[in-house]
């Protein structure tokens, strides 16, 4: 390829961390590759909450108008609707996909009623409300160092954050570690959830290279970085979540695994207080995890999803 590629991003850290991530691959398999990062800034970095699309627009459109040849996106804030011209050329090997608890003082279990939990989405919050009701779940924004500063002066005593976030942004030297360095000398210590107590958003810990449809000499530059299990996995998630027509008001979950042709889904649907919430799964092929998914979405609709998703509890 004699061009520059020109690769899109968010500006946050954690986007560059992992837009870097995907460049450091790509020179491995082509190590005279020229790139250049390209920032653009977002709608959704002046979002307070969650709002689907609201990371990725802009970079769609910068791909659409020929700015940039290829766009890192975390798969979660990925809509389920496709963009005419533009297709995910590759889903890289998924990283921790669990939600991790970062506390002051133990775990949800430990915590004391009406300890201080900053959670930024409706999904994490009313998980944790069903196995801790008197907690005080509060709104968590800003980036994650924003996120543990916030928890080091005490605002809280506990967040929720994403595993694959902090090991891209280097807090995690392993997947052993469990505790947090901070510069106030205040410990922080590291609890993941399992997906029996907090099930992750569809495509959580994936990322989604995007290129223009027609670009053809970019999607097999692309090609090498595309990790098949993930790409099955992460397929089956948002072909739920797109069944359900899940946004960003009601807290659906799922999470897929695959072990060599063997595909396993879960998925729950609860209200935002956490009072009613409905979990199932299912298994099969790795081939079908389209059909899969949206198999399970309709098995959680004739169990009483769709009353939940249309806000009657």
């Amino acid at each position: 390829m004699g061009r520059v590629l020109r690769v899109g991003t968010r500006g946050s850290a954690l986007a560059q961390a992992q837009t870097a991530s995907v460049i450091g691959s790509l020179r491995q398999q082509y190590p005279d590759l020229q790139t250049e990062t390209v920032i653009i800034r977002t709608s959704g970095d002046h979002q307070r909450y969650e709002v689907v699309g609201a990371f990725v627009k802009e970079l769609q459109e910068a791909l659409l108008q020929g700015r940039i040849d290829v766009a890192v996106h975390s798969l979660k804030d990925l809509p389920t609707h496709p963009v005419e011209g533009l297709t995910l050329a590759a889903i890289p090997p998924r990283a921790d996909a669990r939600d991790m608890l970062v506390s002051r003082g133990g775990t949800l279990a430990d915590l004391p009623p009406g300890a201080r939990v900053g959670a930024g989405s409706l999904r994490r919050s009313a998980q944790m409300k069903w196995l801790r009701r008197d907690l005080q779940y509060l709104p968590l924004t800003g980036n994650v160092d924003t996120r543990l500063r916030k928890l080091r002066e005490g605002q809280y005593d506990a967040i929720v954050l994403a595993a694959a976030g902090l090991e891209r942004l280097g807090f995690l030297e392993s997947p052993e570690d469990d505790t947090l360095s901070t510069p106030e000398g205040v410990e922080l210590r590291l609890y993941p959830f399992t997906p029996e107590q907090v099930l992750p958003a569809p495509g959580q810990g994936a990322l989604a290279v995007e290129c223009r449809e027609a670009d053809t000499d970019v999607i097999s530059l692309l090609e090498p970085l595309d990790h098949p299990p993930t790409r099955q996995a992460v397929t089956a998630e948002r072909a739920l979540l797109h069944a359900l027509g899940g946004g960003c008001r009601v807290p659906i979950a799922a999470y897929a695994t695959v072990q060599g042709r063997r595909l396993s889904l879960r998925a729950r649907v609860a209200d935002p207080e956490g009072v009613q919430m409905i979990d199932d799964s299912l298994e099969g092929d790795a081939q079908d995890a389209l059909s899969l998914g949206m198999e399970l979405a309709q098995r959680l609709l004739q169990r009483g999803a769709s009353g939940l998703l249309e806000g009657r509890t």
